[in-house]
């Protein structure tokens, strides 16, 4: 029986495998990013001439990759969908139709289930690019632009389980899809618009789209008296008043601040004007909400409201740091 102390280190010997697998991978997608040439561009051009969607399909591992390709295409403006190669040739060929373009993934080229989809490419004059291991393969002779992956080792000890060979065709996946993204001129304001949910989402929000505005918003002009400014205040349940010249114009800001500084006898027979703060911190309504969090927070002393105004510097709404804890911020 081995002694204990003869036992392996498991712990440092998972640790080296670990890093022997990300250092294969990593290589492997440097000897990719050197290959690519003139075709990833043709191949970029033939998806973007696609006035459907990109069809995507793959069998086995290539498929699982496939997926993901799919909805990255899809999440950053390119319309995208994938199609099992199986079930392509039991139906689904009739969700492919002209104006759509196929993205086929094999990493050997000779994925038998991919027949019919290729030929039915082919038969109705659709683009096909294709993301294959060799480029004599019938996948790379069938198709009009052919990416091949390069010649790199799976990081699997035994050299057969997909590893590299899958890392490549998701990287270069993800390639295409940030290609298409830049010649689309895709915007942070478009990609808002396809991810309305989560913490994603949020911080793709517009000011805009979480200000309080009209009667909610809480104003007076300089001359009105504070006692009727504090019920106003009270009214609004901010916290504040700004106050407002006749141009209507954001001229200052009352807060709780602002009163317990000014407490005194006269306080209640005093004018607004006289106990504001002037210039007080806004910000637009077309500004990210996120860029809203950091204001409230930049200063030295921070605050928990703004008043959102126009370019002329009138108030058109107001944001509470509790408005941004609702839609999902900090």
């Amino acid at each position: 029986m081995s002694h204990p102390d003869s036992l392996p280190d498991t712990g440092t010997s998972d640790l080296q495998v670990a890093r022997d697998v990300l250092n294969t991978e990593a290589a492997g997608l440097l000897l990719l990013a050197a290959s690519l040439g003139e075709r990833f561009g043709q191949a970029v051009g033939s998806l973007a001439s696609a006035t459907g969607r990109v069809v995507v399909s793959g069998m086995g591992k290539s498929g699982h990759v496939g997926r993901k390709i799919a909805a990255t295409l899809a999440s950053t403006g390119t319309p995208a969908l994938f199609v099992h190669p199986a079930e392509a040739s039991h139906g689904d060929l009739g969700m492919i139709v002209p104006g759509d373009a196929v993205l086929a993934l094999s990493n050997s080229g000779e994925t038998a289930e991919l027949a019919d989809l290729v030929a039915h490419t082919r038969r109705f004059a659709l683009p096909l690019v294709a993301i294959t291991g060799r480029s004599d393969s019938t996948l790379a002779q069938s198709a009009d632009v052919a990416l091949i992956l390069p010649k790199a080792a799976e990081a699997c000890p035994m050299g057969l389980a997909p590893t590299t060979s899958t890392t490549m065709q998701l990287a270069l996946g993800d390639a295409i899809a940030v290609a298409l993204l830049t010649r689309r001129g895709f915007t942070a304001a478009d990609f808002r618009q396809i991810h309305p949910g989560g913490r994603l989402g949020a911080r793709l929000r517009r000011v805009r789209d979480l200000m309080h505005q009209g009667d909610a918003v809480p104003l007076a002009s300089p001359d009105t008296p504070m006692a009727t400014a504090l019920v106003r205040m009270t009214e609004k349940r901010f916290g504040c008043l700004g106050v407002t010249g006749a141009d209507g114009v954001l001229r200052g800001i009352i807060t709780d601040g602002d009163l317990r500084r000014s407490m005194g006898p006269d306080l209640l027979s005093r004018l607004a004007g006289d106990v504001m703060t002037a210039s007080p911190r806004t910000i637009g309504p077309d500004a990210l909400a996120v860029e809203a969090l950091h204001a409230m927070n930049a200063r030295e002393r921070p605050v928990t409201t703004l008043f959102v105004v126009d370019a002329a510097g009138r108030p058109v709404g107001i944001l509470h740091v509790h408005d941004l804890l609702r839609a999902g911020f900090a």
